[in-house]
């Protein structure tokens, strides 16, 4: 069985573990074992070693998988948590496939403007213009977001099991 790692900010939900929980069972309906960063068991004295025991244990499960799926929602912002797009980044760089979704497929351009209440501007209030290639995120990894639904990336992974990565 394909063991699906499952990046994204659910862990910071005060329900993580019960969104962990019916993430992995969804896995399974598609024929998937996944793997949800807060089924680590995670040990330390102080805050620094206890981020580094979570960094080190969800890089061991990454390596562990077959695949990645990201959500890759907005997140305190327009953009997604930058912990699951370097989550993304590495498991790419290791040849794994990521697939990811969100509940924004707006363009980039349109959900920054939004979120960020700038009107139709092209530069946010620092004065950065905005990436505007009719994206729906970055477009170091937009090519990643197939849906808008974990389910649907599982239904998408299912159909093309043999593919050997998506970079």
């Amino acid at each position: 069985m394909q063991k699906i790692y499952l990046a994204g900010p659910e862990v910071f939900l005060a329900n993580a573990l019960e969104i962990g929980t019916a993430h992995k069972l969804l896995c399974e309906k598609y024929g998937f074992e996944g793997l949800f960063p807060l089924d680590n068991i995670i040990t330390g004295n102080h805050p620094n070693e206890i981020a580094e025991a979570i960094r080190q244990a969800n890089l061991k499960m990454i390596h562990a998988c077959d695949n990645v799926i990201a959500n890759l929602s907005p997140f305190r912002g327009p953009e997604p948590d930058s912990g699951t797009v370097w989550e993304v980044g590495f498991a790419q760089g290791l040849g794994k496939k990521v697939v990811a979704y969100s509940a924004d497929l707006r363009t980039l351009k349109e959900k920054t403007q939004s979120i960020l209440h700038l009107g139709d501007a092209n530069c946010d209030a620092l004065g950065m213009a905005i990436e505007d290639f009719g994206l729906t995120h970055n477009l170091m990894f937009s090519h990643n977001v197939i849906a808008s639904s974990l389910e649907a990336c599982l239904v998408y992974l299912s159909q093309n099991a043999s593919l050997t990565h998506l970079s």
